[in-house]
């Protein structure tokens, strides 16, 4: 799908293949045996491998999302003698992209900024992308490096358990293809599982009473005659004569609202609370091309000078996440950029909302923008204004067998309810994880996650996150972020591996600095004002759990080099076994493959130089 510069990306596998040939008398270039002979001072002997020999790992990535994808690219391109599987619970990939098929799904972002670094795609559709677009481009992808290979499907994990003698996470999975089953293990793991993954009913008295179509955002039956697919306004099928409630003003809400507007007889949308709608996001590019603001679709011409024009297309790209990367000052309290966001943002959704004022009264709020998560929700505002749209902000009181109380007694009757109304964000896992000790992940995280630069936490060895707890960023680009979690694993994998390393563990000193810096960082931000956001785990006021503690710029630069000195490092059994213990057992016998094997390239240094450059010379 992308039709971008083709990069070749070899798997480490292969160039292992070509380096550990067998010398010509049949021994192999490395030997795990113990022959050699001890110092006859410190009685500590070599081990007989040599130092680039790597050891074999095993290593599983739960979710084959986007962050699943990428790890599962990343992991073997990198690593030598490595044996991975990703898992994932449903029957296909692309997480969040695969599961949410309701109407209206989209990219909130531009689509050229929600794509990975290595893999641009010039023919986007539209600024901001559908939802089965997204999906497309990621099942590219897969299919562009054979990844099938080590994705198995329509498998949940259903727990896991790390075995500190092994030093190896056990894991217990159900086929639900089949019911079997399943049992794994892994030197390593990375939970991609994201945040926003476990959907949930509201909890409104009578929810299952209702006798007609009941939906939520994230589990939508297609069969009901409408999905992401329908594209046509005005051919609702089924759904044209419907009248629909619509609980919520999340992200969701306001693509799936529009949406129906469109292709339904009536649609009545439930708000409890407030939110800021945005101006397009990365808007200098869209008004050039749709002076409202609103969406842009692009044109074969557009596409085809993207395909055409590399460098044009990459300044494009650059100029959109420049954008992106140029408002972190409106997540500050005061901060000029945040105030001038309030006034642009007030004026805006009240000049779309003229046609009916008082909803513009009740919905835009008193807190600051960017609490919330911040969405520029194209046509949102529009729909709310159509004849066949009404705004309900009396609460909820019950749902019956015909549709829906309001507390002040008023009853609405409905053909459908659809509950856009969020994901469990508490990172608690459905499953029991367990730790050192037995330690529950669950009540670690209780009564807020608790980790290490987002990636990992103390007492749970070996096991690493993407897009877990202070992973999510209120600007910027969420892809680059997942690219550098997966870099930073990958590090990770390759330094357990070269040096022999059992467990690799953060020190729970380093996880309380980071829980202080946290503590120091929020309250200068507007995500610590009163407002219900599933940045904090849903509640009005609490903890900031769900966000990096700074911008995305800041996050890739915390994330580009692990601090190694910040974990505890438990060496192999087999090597404590050989003679003396010693730090330095990795350095092996004093070989390298290619020495001892005679074969392969023994001057590797002199491919990749890095030149300086000399002063007073002009780059030609």
């Amino acid at each position: 799908m992308s039709g971008g510069v083709q990069h070749v990306l070899p798997e480490a596998n292969d160039v292992l293949n070509q380096e550990t040939t067998k010398l010509s008398n049949g021994h192999t270039p490395s030997s795990n045996g113990t022959s050699a002979t001890p110092s006859p001072t410190t009685g500590y002997k070599l081990l007989q491998r040599s130092i680039d020999d790597p050891r074999p790992m095993k290593i599983v990535v739960i979710g084959a999302g986007f962050s699943g994808i990428i790890a599962a690219i990343r992991i073997p391109q990198r690593v030598r003698n490595v044996e991975l599987t990703v898992y994932d619970k449903e029957s296909g990939i692309g997480g969040t992209w695969f599961t949410n098929k309701y109407p209206g799904l989209a990219c909130d972002i531009p689509a050229h900024c929600y794509q990975l670094t290595f893999e641009p795609n010039p023919n986007w559709s539209a600024f901001y992308a559908p939802g089965p677009e997204i999906l497309q481009y990621l099942q590219s992808i897969v299919q562009k490096y054979k990844l099938m290979k080590y994705i198995k499907l329509s498998h949940e994990l259903t727990g896991a358990r790390y075995n500190s003698q092994l030093g190896k996470w056990e894991l217990e999975l159900l086929n639900r293809a089949s019911g079997e089953r399943v049992l794994d293990s892994a030197d390593l793991v990375l939970s991609s599982t994201g945040s926003l993954s476990r959907w949930r009913w509201p909890d409104i008295e009578g929810l299952k009473e209702f006798k007609g179509g009941l939906l939520h955002s994230a589990e939508w039956e297609s069969d009901l005659g409408l999905d992401a697919k329908d594209a046509k306004e005005g051919e609702g099928g089924k759904w044209k004569d419907k009248k629909v409630a619509v609980i919520g003003v999340g992200s969701s809400a306001i693509q799936i609202v529009p949406a129906l507007q469109k292709r339904c007889g009536k649609v009545v949308n439930f708000v409890r609370g407030q939110t800021w709608i945005a101006t397009p996001m990365a808007s200098a590019q869209l008004l050039q091309r749709n002076p409202n603001g609103d969406n842009h679709t692009f044109t074969d011409e557009e596409k085809a000078h993207f395909v055409n024009d590399p460098e044009y297309y990459r300044a494009f790209r650059k100029e959109l996440e420049v954008e992106l990367n140029s408002v972190h000052g409106a997540t500050q309290k005061d901060h000029p950029m945040q105030l001038g966001a309030v006034k642009a943002f007030r004026e805006m959704m009240q000049k779309k909302l003229a046609k009916k004022p008082w909803i513009a009264d009740s919905i835009i709020p008193d807190f600051p923008v960017a609490c919330r998560r911040l969405t520029p929700g194209p046509g949102y505002l529009e729909a709310l204004v159509e004849p066949n749209v009404d705004f309900v902000n009396t609460p909820i009181k019950r749902i019956t067998e015909k549709g829906i109380e309001t507390s002040d007694g008023k009853g609405y009757e409905f053909d459908v309810i659809v509950c856009a109304t969020g994901f469990d964000t508490s990172f608690k896992p459905p499953y029991p994880v367990l730790g050192r000790n037995a330690l529950s992940l669950s009540s670690h995280f209780t009564p807020h996650p608790r980790t290490y630069l987002s990636i990992t936490t103390s007492s749970f060895p070996s096991l690493f996150f993407t897009l877990g707890p202070s992973s999510a960023v209120g600007s910027g680009s969420l892809l680059c972020i997942i690219e550098r979690q997966v870099d930073y694993f990958v590090k990770v994998v390759l330094k357990v591996q070269r040096e022999r390393i059992k467990s690799v563990e953060v020190k729970r000193e380093a996880v309380d600095d980071f829980e202080e810096y946290l503590e120091a960082y929020f309250p200068q931000t507007v995500y610590s004002q009163k407002c219900r956001s599933w940045y904090k785990m849903g509640q009005e006021e609490g903890r900031v759990s769900a966000l990096w503690p700074g911008s995305c710029l800041h996050a890739v630069r915390a994330l580009a080099e692990p601090r190694w000195e910040d974990y505890i490092y438990e060496p192999l059994d087999e090597d404590i076994g050989i003679g003396k213990a010693n730090r330095f057992k990795w350095l092996g016998d004093g070989w390298t493959v290619n020495e001892r094997s005679g074969e392969g390239d023994r001057a590797w240094y002199l491919e990749d130089v890095d030149y300086p450059p000399v002063p007073g010379e002009v780059d030609a």
